[in-house]
C-alpha cells in the first residue's frame, strides 16, 4: 500500500468517523432530545456499531470521487457517513443468530451479544432510516434534485435488487451443490457490489458530474465491488480472525457458494484479478485524477483484513 493512499484512506476515515459522531450526537437531533430517557440505549447501540472502526472504503470511494468530479468535500462527508451507515445496518443485521449467526465484528462482540438482539435490529434499523434522514437534509446539498437523485440511489443499492436482495440469494444459496458461476456472479453483484457501485457514482452525483463521468465511476464500483467480496471470501477462507476482526472459516462450514468454493484459492484470486484489471480500465477517463482510485482497487490483490 503505497503511503499516499494510505494517508488518504486515514484522512477519510477520520473526517467521516467525526462526521458520523456528529449526526451521532443525540443532543443535535431536537426531536431526539425530547425523547424519553429509555432511548438512550438505541443511541448508544448505533453510536457502538457504527463507530467501531474499520477501513471505510465506501466512505474513501465517496469522497475520492466527489474530488475528481470537483466536489465539495464537506458535502462528500456527509453523503459518505450516510453510506456507512448503510453499510453498518447491514453488518449488524447480517451477524444476527437468523442470518450468520456471528459473534465478532470489526474485532469487538456484534452489537446482539454487547447489546441484545432486539436492540440490535433496532440500532439497524435506525441507522438506516437515518441515512436517508442525512441525504434528504438540505444541510447536505442545497439543491433538492441532488438530494432526491441521492437518496433514491442509496435506496436502490440497499433494497431488493441491490443489498437486501444479494443476501437473500446468499441465504439460499447456502448448501446448493448445483449453484454455478452466473449466480454466484448475480449475489455477489447485489450483495456487495451495489453499495460500492453507488458509492462512487454517489460521489459524482453530489459533485454535480455529468451522466459520462457518472458511468465510469459506476462501472468501476461495479467491479470493484466484485473483486472486494472475492477477497473477502478468500479472506474467510485463509485470514486469521485478529487480522480479520470477525470470525473466518464461515462460509465452509455454511456451504456458501463463492468463487473460492467452486475454483479454489488460485481460481477465485485470478477472477478477482480480472475485475480489479476491468475496474481500473474505467478510470482511464479521468487520467491521474484517479490515482488514489486504482491504487485501492489494485490493493484488493493483496489485501489482508
Amino acid at each position: 500500500m503505497s503511503d499516499h493512499y494510505a494517508d488518504a484512506l486515514a484522512a477519510v476515515a477520520t473526517d467521516v468517523d467525526a462526521t458520523i459522531a456528529r449526526l451521532l450526537d443525540r443532543g443535535s437531533h431536537s426531536a431526539a432530545a425530547q425523547s424519553p430517557d429509555e432511548v438512550t440505549n438505541l443511541w448508544d447501540a448505533m453510536r457502538y456499531a457504527v463507530l467501531a472502526g474499520g477501513k471505510r472504503l465506501r466512505p474513501f470511494l465517496v469522497v475520492s470521487a466527489a474530488k475528481i468530479c470537483g466536489g465539495d468535500r464537506a458535502t462528500a462527508l456527509r453523503v459518505a457517513a450516510a453510506v456507512e451507515m448503510m453499510h453498518t445496518y447491514s453488518l449488524v443485521h447480517d451477524d444476527l443468530p437468523a442470518m450468520d449467526d456471528d459473534d465478532l465484528r470489526r474485532g469487538r462482540p456484534s452489537l446482539h451479544r454487547k447489546f441484545d438482539e432486539a436492540s440490535a435490529i433496532l440500532a439497524g434499523d435506525a441507522l438506516l432510516t437515518l441515512a436517508f434522514e442525512v441525504l434528504a437534509d438540505p444541510t447536505t446539498h442545497p439543491d433538492g434534485a441532488i438530494r432526491a437523485e441521492l437518496v433514491l440511489g442509496l435506496a436502490r443499492a440497499g433494497g431488493p435488487a441491490g443489498m437486501a436482495g444479494g443476501q437473500m440469494l446468499d441465504l439460499e444459496a447456502e448448501r446448493r451443490p448445483d449453484v454455478g458461476d452466473a449466480e454466484i456472479m448475480q449475489l455477489e453483484s447485489m450483495k456487495t457490489g451495489a453499495l460500492f457501485a453507488w458509492s462512487c457514482e454517489a460521489g459524482a452525483v453530489s459533485a454535480g458530474a455529468d451522466e459520462t463521468a457518472r458511468a465510469h465511476l459506476r462501472a468501476f464500483g461495479e467491479d470493484f465491488g466484485l473483486a472486494f467480496q472475492i477477497t473477502d471470501d478468500i479472506l474467510d477462507e485463509v485470514g486469521d480472525v485478529a487480522e480479520a476482526g470477525k470470525t473466518v472459516g464461515k462460509d465452509q462450514a455454511r456451504g456458501k457458494a463463492t468463487f473460492v468454493s467452486r475454483h479454489g484459492l488460485q481460481g477465485a484470486r485470478e477472477i478477482a484479478a480480472q475485475h480489479v484489471q476491468k475496474a481500473v480500465g474505467n478510470l482511464d477517463f479521468f487520467g491521474q485524477k484517479a490515482e488514489l482510485l486504482r491504487a485501492a482497487a489494485e490493493r484488493l490483490i493483496d489485501r489482508r483484513v
